[in-house]
């Protein structure tokens, strides 16, 4: 653990992240800085982080295939980054972003287009049951 003192993490001016707290990543919730819809929730490492500042392009570590990915790459779905956003404790950030392709989910609409958010659904909270977004089924 870094022995940064609360006052240099909440009120300084020096970018810390704390990649330490989270076993060397930080959640990222990336959000359209349009429409203030969010889009995907995603990890960062200091590598990937690195080269989000290097590029301009949002880029993450995914977890699960244990590899560095610029979203975009494969799909042409780019995300540029407009602003980046810590929070208090310096342990997660927010990208806000203007997409340059159509969506950021992996997942299809009924046209056969990635869905503009992975966030997609909302959940009725009396039922418990899911519902799609407006024209995202």
């Amino acid at each position: 653990m870094n022995n940064y003192k609360a006052v240099d993490l909440e009120d300084g001016i020096r970018f810390l992240p704390q990649f330490t707290k989270r076993g060397g990543f930080l959640p990222v919730a990336v959000q359209e800085t349009v429409t203030g819809r969010v889009l995907m929730l995603a990890s960062v490492n200091r590598e990937a982080l690195d080269k989000t500042f290097e590029t301009g392009l949002a880029t993450f570590w995914s977890i699960t295939r244990d590899k560095l990915w610029t979203k975009g790459e494969t799909s042409g779905d780019y995300l540029k980054i407009d602003e980046i956003y810590v929070d208090c404790d310096q342990d997660a950030l927010v990208y806000k972003v203007t997409l340059a392709g159509s969506g950021v989910c992996h997942t299809f609409d009924k046209t056969g287009k990635h869905r503009l958010s992975c966030f997609y659904r909302k959940v009725d909270i009396q039922s418990k049951k899911l519902h799609y977004f407006e024209g995202e089924k």
